[in-house]
């Protein structure tokens, strides 16, 4: 793997920028699992999945069986989904309310905070030796009403990863509000970074997505880097229609659009306070699911408005124009046409997200 400075006019060096076998070699993937993504923070779910004593809810990061469950103490906490026993997975259901968890495999048992409770099949001096054997624990963090975690037990903490993105979000003063309304996941034919560097800028907007760019102000449209994350968004044109609402008089004006290292993205719609997660998981280096987690006020699909079903169906469309484009990218990254791309003086946080996989990768 390789890596090459653009320059621009006045022959000032950007940062560096990846080139195409980066894409398409297996081996950089293998990489990239072991240096980023178990090193960094995932998002896993929202507060509002866990307010009551033994509510739980379980995920996967990265191959990683997880649970997260609210304690009959109160206490939220995350385990490995992993019976310490046979390494058997533990709970298998998505969501539920327990007061003691129990493997069916040997019937084993554990408490909310997750202590051995019972090991039928240990008996008198043999009890003794599996005492100890708890629930491993996953580092967890909550900001904003989000639930993260991390794979890295020695994970610099969530609050000092972003800069200072947990303020930027604190202004959506309607998130704790909000619940995990709906959950979809979508398989394409690119390697994961594709999809964060087509997010990273708009250029491609007036050419690929009509729909967005006749609802956001393009003249008003930003793209801001900072530390370990960027920002990107405008205000809606004036008078215009979104679904059959009047967009003035909506609970937002403007699209907010976060990315996160290394491959979150959080988007924020026009409309009643919402918010949706995307997420990119890397299946093979050319395969990748896409992850796409919608909150609401509601906590189902029948429950919601015309409005944010309208919402949903403008995301899904920029979302397919989207994947359309990087599954047409990865047959070109594959080609002996050209080794790396060019970069425009607007695609600086493709740049900076190049940057940050080269570090972590020591490229």
């Amino acid at each position: 793997m390789a890596y090459n400075k653009v320059q621009n006019a006045t022959n000032r060096t950007f940062e560096r920028t990846m080139t195409y076998d980066m894409y398409t070699d297996p081996k950089v993937l293998e990489k990239e699992r072991e240096l980023i993504f178990d090193k960094t923070w995932h998002l896993v779910g929202h507060v509002s999945q866990v307010e009551k004593a033994g509510q739980f809810f379980t995920a996967e990061v990265m191959n990683e069986p997880i649970i997260i469950m609210r304690g009959t103490d109160e206490v939220l906490r995350a385990f490995y989904n992993v019976c310490p026993h046979r390494a058997t997975k533990l709970e298998k259901n998505e969501f539920g309310k327990k007061k003691i968890l129990q493997c069916m495999y040997h019937g084993w048992t554990f408490k909310t905070d997750g202590k051995l409770n019972k090991a039928p099949n240990f008996r008198g001096e043999e009890e003794a030796c599996v005492k100890d054997a708890c629930l491993r624990s996953v580092r967890m963090e909550v900001l904003e009403s989000l639930i993260f975690v991390n794979l890295d037990d020695d994970a610099k903490p969530l609050s000092e990863s972003y800069g200072d993105f947990f303020d930027r979000l604190s202004k959506f003063e309607f998130l704790s509000d909000l619940k995990r309304t709906h959950r979809k996941t979508r398989i394409f034919k690119s390697n994961w970074k594709a999809f964060i560097d087509n997010y990273l800028e708009c250029d491609h907007c007036h050419v690929a997505h009509p729909s967005f760019v006749d609802t956001l102000d393009m003249d008003d449209y930003q793209i801001i880097t900072c530390e370990n994350y960027s920002f990107q968004g405008s205000i809606v044109k004036p008078d215009k229609q979104y679904g059959e609402v009047d967009l003035n008089e909506s609970e937002m004006q403007g699209g907010s659009f976060f990315w996160l290292w290394p491959n979150l993205m959080l988007t924020f719609y026009p409309g009643p306070g919402n918010m949706a997660s995307i997420e990119m998981i890397p299946i093979d280096h050319e395969t990748t699911m896409a992850v796409y987690t919608y909150y609401f006020r509601e906590d189902s699909l029948d429950k919601i408005s015309q409005e944010e079903k309208d919402l949903m169906t403008f995301a899904e469309q920029v979302r397919s124009e989207d994947i359309e484009l990087v599954e047409l990218e990865q047959i070109g990254f594959r080609s002996r046409a050209f080794n790396r791309g060019r970069f425009s003086q607007s695609e600086q946080a493709i740049v900076q997200f190049h940057e940050m996989v080269l570090e972590a990768l020591d490229e």
